[in-house]
């Protein structure tokens, strides 16, 4: 996923950004929504999609997409979901961001610290949430999010042995079967 290919130019994905991070490309239009807005998603998809198969660096950035980050939106030539489907596929977990650090500033006006939150707590175990919350003065989410982060964190302790990540033509072979052309029904990357 990196903005220059090693040509030297811009990426399609830097290029033309709006398109990428567009609403309807990032979450495509559910059955439920108008026939215009499904088209639309429609449209722009396949358009992201193109531009990403004539990209010089799309199976690394499929690989990245799929493999090391849990990206949102369109990347690597495929949709979060699709991404997702692939994941299964190859049996594979990615840990998400921990965009926790960036949240939940207290009243004061500061971050509200991890280990504050977790010292809190087990000092307090019979305490509710809520009341830790009020005592930091920061967000009910915010303390529920800490919790979910110390909780995911000794669920990863707790593996012995990190699993071993699938070769490129895995997840170029796992890709061709979920992600078609739509135009013909054949997969891309052929």
């Amino acid at each position: 996923m990196t903005a220059m290919s090693p040509i030297g130019s811009r990426t399609p994905c830097v290029e033309f950004a709006a398109l990428f991070q567009h609403r309807l490309v990032e979450d495509p239009a559910p059955a439920s929504a108008p026939v215009e807005m499904r088209r639309r998603s429609l449209m722009m998809t396949r358009k992201a999609q193109h531009l990403c198969t004539q990209c010089p660096v799309m199976a690394q950035c499929l690989y990245d997409a799929v493999v090391r980050f849990d990206v949102a939106g369109y990347a690597g030539g495929a949709t979060a979901k699709q991404r997702a489907e692939i994941r299964v596929r190859l049996g594979i977990r990615v840990a998400y961001e921990n965009f926790g650090s960036m949240a939940g500033v207290a009243a004061g006006r500061r971050q509200v610290d991890h280990d504050e939150v977790l010292r809190l707590h087990n000092a307090n175990p019979e305490a509710s949430l809520e009341t830790i919350a009020v005592r930091l003065g920061c967000s009910l989410s915010t303390v529920k999010r800490h919790m979910r982060q110390a909780r995911m964190a000794a669920a990863v302790a707790e593996r012995a042995a990190p699993e071993p990540l699938p070769e490129m033509a895995e997840v170029l072979t796992a890709y061709r079967a979920i992600v078609t052309d739509p135009d013909d029904r054949r997969p891309y990357l052929a």
